[in-house]
């Protein structure tokens, strides 16, 4: 429509008074979509148009990113136009400060020209601090105004009301946006019958009933990337005061993660002082226990706390009290029956409360099954939980919660390695109800999925003094670490576990602690604590007269040892511990003694001795159903292979035991071996497979954090493929065994 079309149009009289008695009813045929309905506009017009409504406020002044949600809008309009059929642009849906309205109007801006018929504009308060929603009486009046109706003309009831409204714009090729919706209730009445409309829609919530009913599709915004919130950030700052100070610009983005009104807010405080350093403000967000206080701006718009106020008090009431647990809770996410302990409820009763704060975008479900808060509604939710929650509710609920880690990681652990040496559990909290995982498979992906999660409650379990359970969790995610190359983090947790036994003063607890902090320090080279740590552990054994404590502290001592290439010793204190697991019948950790045993012979040579010591370990492992104690036997015969140049020998056993390692998920020793199988393939003169094997090794170093060993076999890589390698040179890799044995 030109102009002076537009123009013409305003012109035109008022409807007259006895409009009020027409009622159209939703054209047969259409319907509204996720908020929007537009389609082709092959209706004769009336005679008479009330005045062309421009109720859009002004474009965003400071817009960054979203260019796949613009996009995504502008299609389906262009869709519509070409198809000549009613079409869907998804409502516009995301949690507080995530920046609906915003995209909303900036896209209705960029498409004024689409809607010559006029834009209608209405903020509907649903979800909008210190004021009630705006009934859906007094919406359709403000259009019906908007649209020329004189309010005298206005029929009483309601439905009359809206069938006016819908007749009015049944034609027009208008576009309506409906701000801030906190239900389907609450909009439906203001969706037009007809198809010539575009309706957007914002809301907090899901609008289900819209998607089950009219065919709606959602468009659920996420927050901005680091690029688009740092351009955010510089329309607001200018580029050259963001450039002057990169380290508090980075904690600004760090601080706000992406939610465009907290960047706003952020801006807002920084341009009331133009001359203050932004390292200032910087430091004031740097507290967790103060951050929402500080993204204020001194107005409710601009009020962080404000804006997610008014999405929390609209939960249901065991709703409110899960978000606040869900912001106490340890770790990154947190699965479905992690949180089931958490809450203390039946499982089918958590899953519906956490679908409705999904719905209330307070918590989203990246994948499925698994729940994450916002680090900034994380804040929120925490503090409310400290608010209205009583102490000892909170600690119940994150006491379960540790212990369903615990407890799962347990049966995990016990799947790995039913034989090693563990601890013993007390049963969980009423209320905590672990996962029964039946088989290894389920008990390494549950590890691999659940380990940031586990890590992060034994850190709760340490500032709650729950000095058992801090205990208990080392030694349990010691073989899952170990297999996977997680060295940094069993060294962490071990000693963790230290200080929690010696808290607990109790000297049955305190030498395997030791022992087990001992270990986790070797396997990263700290040798000298490792040995430290070993004699105190031995002596508080044989004071006790423990033997199999005794054994394992032998055990770890002639493995400390071995780390350090002091062989004599090594097999001196394996030797030690595999006579006292004989001593005591426990033929699981004898046939481990006889690995270490025979590990270390034939690196001393004795390679007689040390064939009989791996013959004999493959059959005890292989009676008690032990694959990883069998791919270390199998891995001793293929380390003696390559001592004594029977290199065919080395793939055949290298093979066997690399399908094992593979089997249980032992990426540690699966490195090792291949470095192994890789040195064979090069002095069997294939260099292609050695370059192979070596490469897949490298890779696993790398993925481990074992920096010398990746080194070493980048310099291998480098001689093979004829370069200069890199750094000092390397030893032979016959010097470097594949596999350690324990």
């Amino acid at each position: 429509m030109t102009t002076e079309q537009e123009s013409n149009n305003r012109d035109r009289s008022p409807l007259a008074a006895n409009v009020r008695n027409v009622v159209s009813a939703p054209v047969e045929g259409h319907v509204v979509q996720a908020g929007v309905v537009q389609g082709d506009v092959h209706l004769h017009p009336p005679r008479e148009r009330g005045p062309v409504p421009h109720q859009l406020p002004a474009v965003p002044r400071r817009f960054a990113g979203r260019a796949g949600e613009l996009a995504a809008l502008t299609a389906a309009l262009d869709e519509a136009a070409e198809s000549g059929t009613t079409v869907t642009i998804s409502a516009i849906g995301g949690a507080g400060g995530i920046g609906k309205t915003w995209l909303a109007l900036y896209w209705a801006h960029q498409h004024i020209d689409r809607f010559p018929d006029g834009r209608l504009f209405v903020d509907m308060r649903g979800f909008t601090p210190l004021s009630e929603p705006m009934p859906t009486a007094e919406a359709v009046r403000g259009f019906l105004n908007a649209l020329g109706v004189d309010p005298s003309g206005v029929p009483p009831d309601l439905d009359a009301q809206v069938g006016l409204y819908r007749s009015l714009v049944a034609d027009r090729r208008m576009l309506i946006v409906l701000d801030n919706v906190r239900d389907t209730a609450h909009v439906a009445p203001l969706l037009p019958g007809g198809p010539a409309c575009t309706v957007l829609v914002t809301s907090r919530r899901r609008l289900a009933g819209l998607v089950t009913t009219h065919g709606a599709r959602s468009l659920d915004l996420d927050v901005l990337s680091e690029a688009e919130a740092r351009q955010l950030l510089a329309d607001h700052l200018g580029a050259g005061r963001i450039a002057a100070e990169p380290e508090a610009v980075a904690e600004f983005l760090a601080c706000c993660a992406g939610l465009p009104l907290a960047l706003s807010i952020v801006a807002a405080r920084a341009t009331t002082h133009p001359d203050f350093p932004l390292s200032v403000l910087a430091e004031e967000l740097r507290d967790h226990a103060t951050r929402l206080d500080e993204l204020d701006a001194g107005e409710i718009p601009l009020n962080l706390r404000a804006a997610f106020s008014s999405s929390y008090h609209a939960l249901s009431p065991e709703g409110a009290v899960l978000l606040g647990l869900l912001g106490l809770a340890p770790g990154p996410d947190i699965s479905l029956p992690a949180a089931t302990s958490l809450a203390g409820l039946p499982k089918a009763r958590v899953r519906a409360l956490l679908r409705e704060l999904e719905t209330a975008h307070l918590v989203s479900q990246p994948t499925p099954g698994r729940f994450h808060l916002h680090d900034l509604i994380r804040l929120y939710a925490r503090d409310q939980a400290h608010r209205h929650q009583a102490e000892d509710r909170r600690d119940s609920a994150l006491r379960r919660l540790v212990e369903f880690y615990l407890h799962t990681a347990y049966t995990a652990d016990q799947l790995l390695d039913p034989h090693r040496e563990s601890v013993v559990l007390d049963p969980p909290a009423q209320g905590c109800l672990p996962l029964p995982l039946r088989d290894r498979a389920g008990a390494l992906a549950w590890l691999d999925v659940e380990h940031p999660c586990v890590m992060a409650a034994q850190r709760l379990a340490v500032e709650r003094e729950w000095h058992t359970l801090v205990w208990q969790l080392a030694p349990t995610l010691h073989t899952y670490h170990w297999r996977r190359g997680l060295l940094p983090d069993q060294v962490a947790v071990a000693r963790a576990g230290l200080t929690a036994a010696l808290r607990l003063d109790d000297p049955a607890g305190q030498a395997p602690a030791h022992r087990l902090l001992a270990e986790s320090c070797a396997l990263v080279g700290r040798h000298a604590e490792a040995l430290e740590h070993l004699q105190e552990s031995l002596a508080l054994a044989e004071s006790a007269h423990d033997l199999p404590s005794q054994a394992h502290t032998h055990r770890v001592l002639g493995w400390s040892w071995g780390q350090q290439g002091r062989i004599g010793p090594a097999l001196d204190h394996a030797t030690r511990s595999l006579g006292l697991f004989q001593t005591i019948g426990d033929e699981e950790w004898e046939a481990r003694g006889l690995n270490q045993s025979a590990w270390y012979s034939a690196q001393l040579g004795h390679y007689e001795q040390a064939t009989a010591y791996a013959d004999k370990a493959l059959l005890l492992h292989r009676r008690h159903g032990n694959g990883n104690g069998e791919a270390l036997s199998l891995s001793v015969h293929a380390y003696l292979g390559l001592c004594t140049g029977r290199y065919t020998d080395v793939l055949e056993n290298g093979r066997r035991a690399l399908t094992l390692f593979r089997e249980i998920g032992n990426t540690f020793h699966e490195a090792e071996l291949l470095e192994g199988i890789g040195q064979a393939h090069a002095a069997l003169g294939h260099p292609a497979e050695a370059g192979q094997a070596w490469q897949q090794a490298w890779e696993l170093y790398r993925a481990q954090r074992r920096p010398e060993e990746a080194g070493r076999l980048q310099r291998r890589l480098a001689e093979l493929a004829g370069r200069e390698p890199e750094g000092a040179d390397g030893s032979a890799l016959a010097d470097e065994p594949p596999p350690r044995s324990t």
